[in-house]
């Protein structure tokens, strides 16, 4: 077994704090990371209170993790110590169904689910026809940690280009965005719009607008439309009625990134003929849609699940390629509390990352 330090929340209520655990040495298709950076989720802070009612505790968050590799397997291939390294949102799926087969192990069907870099399985357990878990863990410690051990076959290459804390939030709001834009074949010439420009919003626009589309983002803060004109893109106030009905069947593709339920009725209005709305932001129950908007234009309203092992390195090196990545603020894990605050207040306009090597001399709680 290999000591690990991390920072955990020990309850729903519970403040994060200094915490000893242990995890298992690299097995032959294993790799031990050194973690560097572990950039800050807003599933992170959702996890953590509990609000998707599956948490497992102590819960020590993060997935979107950058490191060195320190140890290889007897039989790993694919890394070598010292390469940079990325993990996301999965350290493994059950290979064995239809999506794994596909290459969509983010879709995994096994008995558990794709298996989550922190608590565990992202569905309640289920056993296998022996009566044991199928990955014979109860929970999972994830990136804001000094180790992490992953199979071989999760974790992507970091291209040299990238930076490493501005490819850490890549790995999971990168993704996210990129994934479903691909999927539906977002393309040069297409009018697509970003609704909410928080951490997974910025990641849409710019990843669009390398795509050759034009980008429209939909804000509730003023403050916001300075930051769209930045990036060279449309913003407008979603609160603006003249400006909303001015843009009514115009969209190509719209991308909701909205962190919590909300109204998708006024956007759908926006959409083209035959065009989706996407939402990635809210993993919860949403507002009943109103059919007629979908039916009289044959619109579709679909989600999508962070992304596969292919599309993570695939956006990656395209990041690297563009010269483009999310506005980071580095910070150190003693400020990870504050931080969420911020994050919940809707005060932050960037994506947190934390840098591990804070953690180095913290003494466990």
């Amino acid at each position: 077994m290999i000591k690990a330090l991390g920072y955990a929340a020990k309850h729903s209520f519970s403040r994060l704090r200094p915490f000893e655990f242990e995890r298992q040495e690299a097995g032959p298709n294993e790799i031990e990371i050194e973690v560097q950076y572990c950039g800050v989720c807003h599933s992170d802070i959702h996890q953590v209170k509990n609000e998707w009612s599956n948490t497992v505790y102590p819960c020590v968050p993060g997935h979107e993790v950058v490191g060195r590799v320190t140890k290889a397997g007897s039989g790993v291939t694919r890394h070598v110590v010292g390469d940079l390294v990325g993990v996301g949102c999965m350290i493994e799926s059950c290979r064995h169904c239809e999506p794994c087969h596909s290459g969509d192990q983010n879709y995994c069907e096994g008995p558990n689910s794709w298996l989550a870099t922190y608590n565990g399985p992202m569905v309640p357990a289920k056993m296998a026809p022996d009566g044991r878990n199928m990955y014979e863990r109860d929970n999972t410690f994830g990136g804001y940690s000094d180790t992490l051990v992953v199979n071989e076959d999760f974790a992507l290459k970091i291209p040299a280009k990238l930076k490493p804390e501005v490819a850490a939030p890549i790995l999971c709001a990168g993704v996210t965005t990129y994934s479903p834009m691909k999927h539906w074949g977002v393309k040069a010439g297409d009018k697509v719009g970003v609704i909410g420009f928080g951490g997974l919003g910025d990641m849409a626009a710019k990843l669009a607008r390398a795509m050759g589309a034009e980008v429209t983002v939909f804000t509730r803060t003023k403050e916001k439309l300075e930051e769209a004109a930045r990036l060279g893109v449309t913003g407008v106030l979603d609160s603006d009625a003249d400006a909303m009905r001015s843009l009514k069947s115009s969209f190509d593709f719209m991308l909701s990134t909205i962190p919590e339920k909300h109204d998708l009725s006024p956007f759908i209005d926006l959409l083209k003929r035959d065009r989706t709305i996407v939402v990635v932001g809210a993993l919860e129950p949403m507002a009943p849609v109103n059919n007629q908007q979908v039916a009289f234009h044959r619109k579709s309203v679909a989600g999508s699940l962070i992304g596969n092992l292919a599309d993570t390195q695939e956006v990656l090196d395209f990041c690297a390629e563009h010269g483009i990545g999310p506005d980071i603020q580095v910070i150190a894990i003693q400020d990870i509390n504050d931080a969420y605050r911020k994050v919940e207040k809707g005060d932050v306009r960037f994506r947190y990352v934390i840098d591990m090597a804070t953690l180095r001399h913290e003494e466990a709680a």
